[in-house]
């Protein structure tokens, strides 16, 4: 069984190695391309994801018709092909050439946050090139962590995080992520944290999202009224005028306390989610539609989901 769990995967692993160190050999203009190249063929030949895709679509957009759903969509997985494409340029990027790929947006909101000296947990999520959003606030020189699942894969998640931690940057392992996110705050440390997908019900409390109960994280909350570390959000997007990405930072989310504890981290982490849900409608084709974001379904409802 060992045997053959390796042999698994070298399978997996050997092409996203060629891919990845493929696409990366290539001018970035040129990555993008590729990258836009792959997305389109992952659109037409995977199926799975593109019924995911419009599914979640309908949810979060009843009112528009299927040819808008469509161009969304496929914006969507242009925009994958594009992180894909800046992902593998990694190892190009240095403190010097790291402002011809990503500007700021609102620098000034986190400087502030941090300036408290209580850490900052930046709330972000799968949108645009979001593996990129760490790796350049680490490069321009604000070191921090951020919060990933170990891959089933150990060479792929080796592979993976070592392009992820060039600039710096470190990850938290999500089975630990409480402990050591707690630990970092405490040194005044940034964590970044995305808070869009789907939890489990033992992990997770239901807050609207789209106007749909969806079972979310309450770590951020949870821990921001802890500590009182501010609450930063902040989200990278493509310019496609100026063929760069924002780091965009918004002003530290204003804490609702009542002095109902499980009260309290509901209610901010439903102000969270809000502030997800209005980044993505102004950059629909830019986030992870492909997730099935409410799978789990408070008690009683039907999955939405079942073909």
């Amino acid at each position: 069984m060992k045997t053959r769990s390796r042999v698994r995967d070298w399978v997996e692993y050997a092409p996203a190695y060629l891919l990845l160190k493929g696409i990366g050999l290539l001018p970035r203009r040129w990555a993008r391309h590729a990258g836009y190249a792959i997305g389109r063929l992952t659109y037409h030949g995977w199926r799975r994801l593109r019924q995911v895709g419009f599914r979640n679509l309908e949810l979060a957009f009843p009112e528009l018709d299927q040819s808008e759903r469509e161009r969304i969509l496929k914006g969507a997985f242009r925009n994958l092909g594009r992180m894909l494409a800046e992902f593998s340029q990694f190892p190009k990027l240095n403190p010097t050439n790291i402002a011809q790929v990503v500007e700021y947006d609102g620098l000034e909101h986190y400087q502030q946050a941090a300036a408290q000296g209580r850490g900052v947990l930046i709330l972000t999520a799968h949108l645009g090139a979001w593996e990129l959003s760490s790796f350049a606030h680490s490069m321009y020189g604000y070191p921090m962590h951020f919060l990933s699942r170990h891959l089933d894969n150990p060479l792929l998640d080796a592979f993976t995080q070592w392009y992820r931690t060039l600039s710096g940057c470190r990850g938290i392992d999500k089975k630990q992520a409480a402990r050591q996110v707690l630990q970092a705050l405490r040194r005044g440390e940034t964590v970044g944290i995305l808070l869009d997908l789907n939890t489990q019900p033992q992990e997770g409390i239901f807050c609207d999202f789209f106007g749909l109960p969806a079972c979310t994280s309450p770590i951020i909350a949870t821990l921001a009224l802890h500590t009182g570390a501010p609450v930063v959000p902040g989200f990278l997007v493509w310019d496609e005028g100026r063929q760069k990405h924002r780091l965009q930072f918004g002003p530290p989310v204003e804490l609702r306390t009542t002095g109902d504890l499980q009260q309290d981290v509901k209610v901010n982490t439903t102000q969270f989610n809000q502030i997800i849900e209005t980044i993505i409608r102004r950059h629909p084709d830019q986030w992870l539609w492909v997730h099935k974001r409410w799978h789990t379904r408070p008690d009683g409802e039907a999955d939405l989901y079942a073909e």
